[in-house]
């Protein structure tokens, strides 16, 4: 077993997603505004990347659960562990608090892909809405849109977690690639405090510094549990044309009161 530990930052107190701010995150229940879960996962990544190079980031499937909030300036102690299964990455606090956890294997083969057909419907009208049970329709795709992987950008999300690998001077970080999935969701719609609770991603191809990236993104479902609304988005990515990420994307888009 190997750990890594590292202390959280809140850099997103100025987004439109209020759950990052200590008003709104106490006003549900938390004690103070709440790291992104795109940031606790590229915390995740480091050791598998550290351990597997390029060959975890080019050829992975892998799933990550986000248990419990990470603050601001929270020491997060990340523990890698590896049998027959796959490798094993626990993020805990400093008070052994387990808040997130990330399973990854690297199959020969990985799952065949989503089906092109999931993004055949009537693509959503692109104007932002507030985001709503009655605005989230299942099997309308988003408009396409494009992302560059500049080397500024990926510059930023390896700080904003402190990354010191340096591998990311000429691949994307995963932290990125994964924020894109949000991203996709605050395009389309208006998200006042929403939460990210997980993730299956498959990385089919090693993206690059300088890549463009075509992002295709539909709602595959959407329900309810214990007052909160969920919804699971399912986004490709494409370079020239080649798939290159799959990402099966979770959130509560409207938390209970």
């Amino acid at each position: 077993m190997s750990t890594y530990n590292v202390f959280a930052r809140n850099f997103s107190k100025a987004t439109e997603n209020k759950i990052h701010s200590d008003e709104i995150a106490q006003k549900y229940g938390f004690k103070g505004a709440l790291v992104p879960g795109v940031a606790v996962y590229g915390h995740l990544t480091y050791p598998l990347v550290e351990r597997f190079g390029e060959d975890w980031l080019s050829h992975s499937l892998h799933n990550v659960r986000l248990l419990k909030p990470a603050y601001h300036q929270d020491e997060l102690f990340i523990e890698l562990t590896e049998d027959e299964s796959g490798s094993q990455v626990n993020c805990r606090n400093g008070e052994g608090v387990l808040l997130a956890e990330l399973h990854s294997t690297s199959p020969e083969d990985l799952p065949e892909p989503q089906s092109s057909s999931v993004f055949g419907g009537a693509t959503k009208d692109p104007a932002r809405v507030e985001m709503t049970w009655q605005s989230v329709q299942p099997m309308q795709p988003f408009t396409e849109w494009h992302v560059q992987i500049t080397d500024d950008g990926n510059r930023t999300y390896t700080e904003q977690i402190a990354d010191p690998l340096t591998l990311y001077r000429h691949v994307a970080h995963p932290h990125w690639l994964l924020s894109i999935a949000n991203q996709a969701l605050t395009h389309e719609y208006i998200m006042p405090a929403w939460l990210h609770v997980g993730s299956e991603v498959r990385n089919r191809q090693l993206v690059r510094v300088g890549d463009t990236l075509a992002v295709k993104a539909v709602p595959l479902e959407k329900w309810r549990r214990k007052g909160h609304e969920f919804v699971r988005l399912y986004l490709a990515y494409f370079r020239d044309d080649v798939l290159t990420t799959e990402v099966h994307h979770t959130a509560i888009f409207k938390v209970a009161d």
